[in-house]
């Protein structure tokens, strides 16, 4: 299809249509419909038909992410039903002091499971949100912790399923080594390294503001969940801490393992050669594949839970994921319809970057905000830097002397992916988020879209220095410099809720 404006028409309905009536799924499937009936010239019954091919495409080749969130479900069941979040509860209340503690132990565990963004959002808010709910800390905050510590942290991790992706980003016949060119672009990812500086901020200093601040303010735990923590508290099971670490621990280790044994390594490739030539989400699905296999092992011969209990946990973790799925299923479907078979959303914005191509010293920050706005539009970050990492290598004529703008044009475009994606209310991470938080999806997007503009205005000023400077250490202490002024200014200006 030719590439036009009309192609940003499904994007914007689903987003105008989410915020105005609060309701995702129906969003959603507008959104599609009337990008199939862009693309269908209006013939409502090929519409109809292209809607559920495009979703079955999608659909198969995430397969291996779909068994992941099912099989994860199913552990998160059976680590509650064991008793092990219980005593988990009892041991944080015991040592957590407070509100900065409880989001201090949640930022430190987003953190450390670096490895994939999926795994991080469900992980931290399972193991976290009992914590974080006997502080009385409002669910939306805690998705926002969980959120920006999922793609943020992954973005500048080697080892993660991100690090492969971007890799894989380049053009074929390319002749940089894309791994290489990865790790160049993580000091001068301003959007992930600036987000990662204000959630500690948020956290030490207690000050939220505009609707967090609201949100924080009025939070109360929903109806709809408290019969979920009260079964968190009557779990018959009698585990303990270790049955609910050991199994995280498989999960984690199974998981970078199952991702270098789809790169090669038992092949003979290196640790960075088989990580960038990995499987992310197959070896997902293998990694907890093997942790349930142990947790069952774990569980049944020493007697605590019963086979018969553990067997309902299939369906009542297959039950939890249901939302989650169903959105993302749908999400992807938008994108496959804004994709280069259908609307060409990203050649229309190619074609938007390579007509402004001549303002070199801005390049920096056109990718940026190209990025942010495609990323925020489509819901995905992969996809984004997926469209814009060859349309910055065909811009800039590789030579010595253009190799640290091609950097720092690729960090923007990381940067702006994930700013992107962090505040879009159709990314899988937001999704997840919500999730793992068990937070309205739409407050979690009300909430958090305050902090991303703030960071991201910071990161504006930081390449606009970048490429006037060509330097990329200077751009990041500027943008820092406009980080810590605007934490003066919200410390001055916004009161501490208790």
């Amino acid at each position: 299809m030719e590439t036009s404006a009309i192609s940003l028409l499904p994007p914007i309905i689903t987003i105008i249509l989410a915020l105005a009536t609060k309701e995702v799924y129906f969003s959603l499937i507008i959104g599609i419909f009337s990008g199939a009936m862009l693309f269908t010239g209006g013939d409502f019954l090929q519409s109809i038909i292209k809607f559920f091919e495009i979703m079955a495409g999608k659909v198969g080749g995430n397969v291996n992410i779909l068994a992941f969130l099912v099989i994860l479900g199913i552990l998160v069941a059976a680590i509650t039903r064991s008793g092990a979040t219980r005593a988990y509860g009892e041991w944080a209340r015991r040592v957590i002091s407070g509100k900065k503690s409880a989001l201090g132990l949640t930022a430190f565990l987003g953190i450390l499971i670096f490895i994939d963004d999926y795994f991080n959002c469900l992980t931290v808010g399972t193991v976290m949100r009992p914590v974080t709910d006997k502080f009385k800390i409002a669910r939306a905050k805690l998705a926002y912790i969980i959120d920006a510590t999922a793609a943020p942290i992954c973005i500048i991790a080697p080892v993660s399923s991100w690090a492969a992706a971007v890799g894989s980003s380049l053009p074929e016949g390319s002749d940089i080594d894309g791994f290489a060119l990865f790790l160049e672009t993580i000091p001068f990812n301003l959007y992930a390294i600036l987000t990662m500086c204000f959630m500690i901020f948020i956290i030490v200093s207690g000050r939220d503001y505009a609707t967090m601040g609201k949100a924080v303010q009025e939070f109360k735990i929903p109806a709809e969940y408290k019969d979920t923590a009260q079964t968190e508290q009557n779990t018959g099971g009698n585990g303990k801490i270790i049955d609910l670490v050991l199994p995280l621990l498989v999960l984690i280790a199974a998981c970078v393992y199952g991702m270098l044994y789809t790169g090669g390594i038992n092949e003979g490739k290196s640790i960075a050669d088989a990580f960038a030539d990995c499987d992310a989400s197959a070896a997902l699905a293998l990694g907890s594949f093997i942790a349930l296999i142990f947790t069952g092992l774990l569980y049944l011969p020493r007697g605590v839970i019963k086979f018969a209990e553990f067997c309902e946990c299939f369906a009542q973790g297959f039950k939890a994921m249901v939302p989650a799925i169903f959105i993302l299923c749908l999400a992807w479907t938008l994108s496959g319809i804004c994709g280069s078979d259908y609307l060409n959303l990203g050649g229309y914005v190619g074609m938007i970057v390579h007509e402004n191509a001549q303002l070199a010293v801005f390049l920096p920050v056109i990718f940026f905000l190209v990025a942010i706005g495609l990323a925020f539009a489509t819901g995905t970050s992969w996809g984004t830097f997926g469209i814009l990492i060859p349309i910055a290598m065909a811009v800039i004529s590789l030579t010595p002397e253009t190799y640290q703008m091609l950097v720092l044009c690729i960090a923007a475009i990381l940067s702006g992916a994930v700013g992107g994606d962090h505040a879009s209310p159709i990314s899988d991470t937001t999704i997840l988020a919500s999730a793992g938080a068990q937070c309205n999806h739409l407050e979690h997007v009300e909430t958090q879209v305050p902090y991303v503009l703030t960071v991201s205005a910071c990161c504006i000023v930081g390449f606009l220095v970048d490429g006037f400077t060509q330097n990329g250490w200077l751009g990041l202490g500027v943008s820092f410099a406009c980080l810590v002024l605007v934490m003066f200014i919200v410390r001055a200006k916004v009161e501490v809720k208790d």
